[in-house]
């Protein structure tokens, strides 16, 4: 150090001490209110070593400089002065009042009246933050996935539903990819809302001018936002029945709620593995369902179809669900969970059986190993082709009785495709009696792989062609489940890439 760097005077000290001092001659505080506020913040120096540091006497160490300056600050803020007094440490920005960091923490504070039914209010008062004029309204899908239904807001009532073909709102749904409409009366981004890779609707965000609709931050900070509102919206629905509600086409039977409410998310991922199922009609479901477990080594699915189309198809099928989730969760192998399949069936349903598949993949070989319960055989895709129906693992409907049992194995690649289904979907017919039938189901999930559709997109188109070829009303459940070895497709907004931030 320099002899001119050493007898340099500290300006961060020496300008608290004008401060203070400034404070003291404007008379309007005195040294003794001063200290005993500084004393009430912590302070440790007594009245001496104050006064001796503003008369350069004395050094006082920085935290004690900077509860001297809060003291000081205290008084004036009563006093309603603008006069403030440095602190020596760097404080950090308070937030501002608007911007995507303003609109995230917003929607954050709004959760409590999110989860009691004001999810389109909470939202929309969240992305507004984003800029003057700027407006948004939720949709979400309808559990037949051919509809976007506004959600109930003070803003926004009376929107007539959006359907998922043909319109630009569908589009960014189906493809996933914020849409951007010039063409509208009002300029606006459809940007899908999806929860990990579950797409669960759209939000409209409507902007003051179309030359907001280039402005690619913007773009960004509106699908971060619809990010964390996804969450939000999967939050609420467990919490109450607004998104239930608007998701319904029509009243559901007591079959159907009891099913619905034992199934789990339709649409699942992990790093490795994608999977969507779908059960129809939505609002009668009868004995149809399906269960998975995503785990870092190995995915477990099944499918079940039990016996009958009325509530007690529904019994059957809620404990089928029920014996195979206790018998997987306790480290059962396949053989251990048919086992508790039959025995649980046989004991509450005597008369009564169900159909179904049991499937587990270990994600470090690629070998599936499966067991076919009087049930309609998987198909395996790759590269665009159904390859193979897996024909191994037959034995009898659980609750029959065990039998004679086997497991079947097949080697999976990365990049292949397992479709579970039941019979109802390929027993479908039309008005001359023609069944859907499995040429079909092949020939349309060879398009759909062809045109690189996720499982989601695969299972939804899937699921309307079954209906359009049935005229809309299905004489038996359908249900698929499709499932994808190989990593989900990005998500937009993701809140990793932070570039947008200004």
């Amino acid at each position: 150090m320099t002899d001119g760097q050493r007898d340099r005077p500290d300006f961060a000290v020496e300008g608290h001490r004008r401060a203070m001092k400034a404070v003291l001659r404007r008379g309007a505080v005195s040294p003794e209110q001063l200290w005993l506020r500084y004393f009430a913040c912590g302070g440790s120096a007594g009245m001496l070593e104050v006064e001796g540091y503003l008369q350069e006497a004395l050094e006082l160490p920085a935290l004690e400089r900077d509860m001297l300056a809060q003291a000081a600050n205290e008084l004036l803020d009563e006093l309603a002065g603008r006069l403030r007094v440095p602190y020596s440490r760097q404080l950090r920005d308070p937030l501002p009042a608007a911007g995507p960091l303003p609109a995230l923490v917003r929607l954050l504070r709004e959760t409590p009246r999110a989860l009691a039914g004001e999810i389109d209010d909470a939202i929309g008062d969240s992305i507004a933050m984003l800029g003057q004029g700027v407006e948004a309204a939720v949709y979400v899908a309808d559990y037949g996935q051919t509809r976007l239904v506004p959600l109930p807001g003070r803003r926004h009532d009376g929107r007539p539903p959006l359907s998922i073909e043909g319109t630009l709102a569908g589009r960014a749904f189906q493809l996933v990819e914020t849409q951007a409409a010039f063409t509208d009366p009002q300029p606006r981004f459809w940007v899908p809302l999806v929860d990990g890779v579950e797409r669960l609707g759209v939000l409209d965000v409507m902007l003051p001018s179309a030359s907001e609709l280039t402005d690619p931050l913007l773009r960004e900070q509106c699908e971060w936002v619809a990010s964390l509102a996804a969450h939000l919206i999967t939050s609420a629905d467990a919490h109450g029945d607004a998104v239930d509600r608007a998701r319904r086409g029509r009243p559901r039977g007591p079959s159907a709620e009891l099913l619905w409410s034992l199934l789990p998310p339709l649409t699942a991922g992990s790093q490795a593995f994608t999977l969507s199922g779908r059960l129809e009609p939505a609002e009668q479901v009868g004995g149809d369902a399906f269960d998975y477990s995503l785990g870092p080594e190995r995915v477990q699915l099944a499918v079940f179809d039990a016996m009958g189309h009325s509530l007690g198809a529904g019994l059957i099928a809620a404990t089928a669900l029920a014996a195979y989730r206790a018998a997987r969760r306790s480290g059962a192998g396949l053989f251990g969970q048919a086992a508790a399949l039959d025995d649980a069936i046989a004991e509450h349903f005597p008369d009564a059986f169900a159909t179904g598949v049991l499937a587990e993949l270990d994600l470090g070989s690629g070998t599936l190993r499966y067991i076919a319960a009087g049930h309609p055989e998987p198909l395996l895709l790759r590269g665009g082709h159904v390859v193979a129906g897996l024909e191994g693992g037959r034995r009898l409907p659980f609750g029959l009785g065990i039998g004679e049992m086997s497991v079947g194995e097949a080697a999976l690649e990365p990049d292949d495709w397992v479709v579970l289904y039941t019979d109802g979907l390929v027993e479908a017919r039309d008005a001359g009696g023609e069944f859907f039938g499995l040429p079909r189901l092949v020939d349309l999930l060879e398009r759909e792989a062809a045109a690189q559709q996720p499982p989601a997109e695969t299972v939804r188109r899937l699921t309307a062609s079954v209906l359009r070829h049935q005229h809309g009303v299905l004489q038996d459940d359908a249900t698929v489940l499709a499932a994808h070895w190989g990593p989900p497709p990005p998500v937009p907004g993701a809140l990793a890439d932070a570039s947008g931030w200004r």
